[in-house]
């Protein structure tokens, strides 16, 4: 065995490798994610789990938006002054509140983000960084996709943990349609086969939509929607202002970067369908739409919305189309691939009542679910047949 000493390729004695030299901050000012947006977004380009609701602009947006003074937190991971893991959340108010991601039920997918060079030990340094050290302290996180960088994290957690599953979410290959309507019985295929065609023959146009005319497409998006679902209900926040503020604002930054696509649907010289398509690398996803009323005289409206984004993502080499989440029966009918997001739960080391009790509730809120799951078929034949009676 040799004991010379190393050389460089040069012939000259070689320098030892300084170590790298790791940091933790925790920022709490109200605008620290704008000051943060570029190295952000950075981070983002180089966290292959990023998807768009971790990109700056939504984050940011978001804030602005529904964010309460003084109750961010942000999680940051340095290696050699670089940002390698990120993560915004939000204190929840009282003081057991703990602390949740942000997005509340706006968003499908929850993350942190890590670089993916060193996502093992910058997820031990982002674990080590939250602050849950007192027994009331804990975080909570809603819809975690499965393979998502805080699950790095989760696991290099010391302290309590907890895992749940959380809503479905249902996925296709990113394939023409041909290859598509291969994977459902024959006569929906040729069902769907006579729908396209009518599509195609209708004359409807597709145009793309510019980052500066994002805010003008987005307001005929939300009239739409309104109009589309005033019979049957629309979620509440779509008809708020914020809401409308953070989709315009969020979303002409994600046009701009390329991680959104907005769609105008024209037909006889009226617009009638907006669409807005969020893109990652990994999966894209049709996030929100509008189509008037009377199109579905006319046309199959799951179909020209699903066509046009699939068409998006094939042009962008996605490899996944996701349809989010929801079981809706327009979605059924790919039969896509199904795969339930999850719900992750820390509390700290030692004693945990607060987190603790977290875990009980979200048990004992499933366990009720599945109760009445398993009672509905009886109720139903009970309701029958007194009106039988």
């Amino acid at each position: 065995m040799s004991t010379g000493a190393v050389t460089s390729a040069t012939g000259l004695p070689a320098q030892p490798r300084a170590a790298a030299r790791w940091t933790t901050e925790l920022r709490r000012e109200d605008d620290a994610l704008d000051s943060l947006a570029e190295e952000w977004d950075g981070l983002v380009a180089r966290c292959a789990t990023a998807t768009f609701f971790q990109s700056a602009a939504w984050q940011c947006s978001w804030w602005r938006q529904y964010g309460s003074p003084g109750a961010l937190l942000v999680v940051l991971v340095r290696r050699d002054g670089r940002l390698v893991g990120a993560g915004a959340f939000r204190r929840r108010g009282g003081p057991f509140g703990g602390l949740t991601g942000l997005g509340a039920g706006l968003i499908d997918f929850t993350d942190v983000l890590l670089d993916d060079d060193c996502a093992e030990r910058a997820a031990a340094e982002f674990a080590a960084a939250l602050p849950l050290d007192r027994p009331w302290h804990s975080l909570e996180l809603r819809e975690v996709r499965p393979e998502a960088a805080v699950q790095r994290v989760f696991e290099q957690w010391s302290g309590r943990r907890s895992r749940f599953t959380d809503s479905l979410c249902q996925y296709l290959p990113a394939a023409p349609m041909d290859q598509l309507l291969k994977r459902v019985p024959g006569r929906t295929a040729q069902r769907s086969r006579v729908k396209l065609r009518k599509i195609a023959e209708s004359g409807v146009e597709v145009r793309a939509t510019g980052p500066e005319e994002v805010p003008e497409a987005l307001d005929a998006l939300l009239r739409l929607h309104f109009l589309q679902w005033q019979e049957r209900g629309v979620t509440p926040e779509h008809r708020t202002e914020r809401f409308r503020r953070h989709l315009a604002e969020s979303t002409a930054g994600l046009v701009a970067t390329g991680r959104a696509a907005v769609h105008r649907f024209w037909l006889d010289g009226e617009l009638v369908a907006v669409d807005l398509v969020l893109l990652c690398p990994s999966f894209s996803g049709l996030y929100l739409y509008g189509a008037h009323p009377g199109l579905r005289e006319r046309l199959d409206i799951a179909g020209l919305l699903f066509g046009a984004a699939l068409d998006e993502t094939l042009g962008a080499g996605i490899p996944v189309i996701s349809l989010l989440r929801g079981q809706e029966p327009y979605k059924q009918r790919w039969r896509p691939d199904q795969l339930p997001n999850q719900r992750l739960l820390f509390g700290p080391r030692g004693a945990a009542p607060a987190a603790a009790a977290r875990s009980g509730a979200v048990r004992a809120r499933r366990a009720a679910v599945r109760l009445l799951a398993s009672r509905a078929p009886r109720l139903k034949e009970a309701l029958a047949a007194r009106r039988r009676g």
